[in-house]
């Protein structure tokens, strides 16, 4: 997309500032480059003169986060209740904490709908607050008693324990980790002699639902080694400083229980870029992380970090240096092979009559596991409706996953999408070449 071609596009929606189709057709531009830095200052100018309908201002503020200039998208979305929820992720965005708990409030309590799970833990991942008397209210609506106690950062690791049979498909992906993280583990003294040392850290990446948390907990049986499983609230604390203080208290454990595997899901929450950031907070967390993870202090020896994320490009550039994120995997959308083996397991146990699985294999290329898992339980929703018309058990039939693939589409899509142009316009040290290979391979497939 020439230069020419997008400064025409902007004097057009100058030109015309009721049309959300030009509009919406900028922002498709942006998303297509390397660069929409003439896109943003055009959206920087301010809103002022146009009227747009809160479903383009939406999406303006969806482009300006994903572009990491929230700032740009707060001058064209407004408090209404059309357009509030996307203002608080701006606002937050922004760190602009007590303006974003107070509009979220406001938008709850007017309709109870408005809830969205990633704002309610938006509180706890930019310690956002606002106090209101002696209380200090927290975006999920729950309620602290100022100098109460913090909740208690301990967890317990997983007891139930899986290996690589429990995983279907990702074989490319289990050879590279049995490669590079297994066998240092199985042989430590031959390792030994190389001056090579079991542990490190090894960062998956791929759409949602394609088996990353699977893949960390198979890892983690096949060392042999205990799975701590982090979750954000686990570390995020509302309070300044206690965040990283949890942090360092969770890599403390596992240095003592060696082998010990960690993992982090959402690594973006922990671990986001601190270039655009205007949140100290945010920023002594990366830097807390980091350090732990190079063991300046400790010895990392026998600890395997594991880290599962949706928005690699989200992640901060300096956890891919070797050493720390040295690793980096990409965990595709299930191949024919794993399809199957999914689709398998799933109807396992199930009553079912004359399924015919390869032409349900053939038709769901780009589903995830999780989307394969959705499409076998919306085909056994049908079949139960037809048992209680019928008042007997009716098994699970062809025409029912059938039915069901009517209903269900993949999710996969949507990331591979934006995957695609990170991958050919923002490809820093060959980060994507893998996406782009799977891209190239399913492209001569169709």
């Amino acid at each position: 997309m020439s230069d020419q071609t997008v400064e025409d596009l902007i004097e057009a929606c100058r030109a015309m500032p009721k049309s959300d189709a030009l509009f919406r057709t900028l922002l498709r531009t942006g998303r297509e480059m390397a660069a929409p830095d003439m896109i943003l200052n055009f959206l920087r100018e301010g809103a002022k003169g146009f009227s747009l309908s809160s479903e383009t201002r939406c999406a303006i503020a969806d482009f300006t986060l994903q572009m990491e200039a929230p700032d740009a998208g707060l001058l064209w979305v407004g408090d209404a209740m059309e357009e509030g929820v996307a203002r608080v992720r701006l606002l937050l965005a922004c760190d602009k904490r007590d303006e974003a708990v107070g509009l979220y409030r406001q938008l709850c309590d007017a309709d109870n709908n408005n809830h969205r799970p990633d704002l309610d833990r938006a509180l706890l991942a930019v310690a956002a607050s606002s106090r209101q008397g002696a209380e200090i209210f927290s975006l999920t609506g729950e309620k602290i008693e100022e100098g109460g106690d913090v909740p208690p950062t301990g967890f317990q690791p997983e007891r139930e324990t899986i290996s690589f049979e429990n995983v279907g498909g990702l074989e490319d992906v289990k050879k590279q980790i049995a490669r590079k993280i297994i066998m240092p583990f199985q042989k430590p003294n031959l390792f030994q002699r190389f001056r090579k040392k079991a542990g490190g850290g090894v960062l998956m990446y791929g759409p949602p639902g394609c088996g990353k948390t699977m893949l960390a907990r198979a890892t983690a049986g096949e060392c042999g080694a205990r799975f701590l499983n982090v979750e954000i609230t686990n570390i995020l604390d509302m309070y300044i400083g206690e965040s990283e203080k949890r942090l360092a208290a969770i890599f403390d454990e596992a240095r003592a229980n060696t082998p010990t595997v960690l993992f982090f899901d959402e690594l973006e929450a922990l671990a986001a870029r601190r270039k655009f950031s205007h949140n100290n907070n945010a920023s002594a967390l990366v830097s807390t992380f980091l350090n732990e993870m190079d063991g300046f202090a400790e010895n990392n020896e026998g600890l395997l970090i594991l880290a599962a994320t949706n928005v690699p490009w989200a992640i901060d550039p300096a956890f891919r240096r070797p050493g720390r994120f040295d690793r980096i995997l990409f965990v595709a959308p299930p191949d024919r092979v794993a399809r199957l083996a999914i689709l398998k397991a799933q109807l396992a146990g199930r009553p079912q009559e004359g399924l015919q699985l390869d032409r349900l294999v053939e038709r769901t290329a780009g589903f995830s596991g999780a989307d394969l898992t959705n499409l076998v339980e919306t085909a056994c929703d049908i079949a139960i409706e037809e048992s209680m018309g019928a008042d007997r058990v009716e098994p699970l039939q062809q025409d029912h996953l059938m039915e069901a693939l009517h209903e269900c589409k993949p999710t996969t899509l949507e990331w591979l999408s934006s995957a695609k142009n990170y991958a050919r316009y923002a490809n820093e040290g060959g980060l994507y070449e893998d996406v782009l290979a799977f891209l190239d391979k399913n492209a001569k497939k169709r």
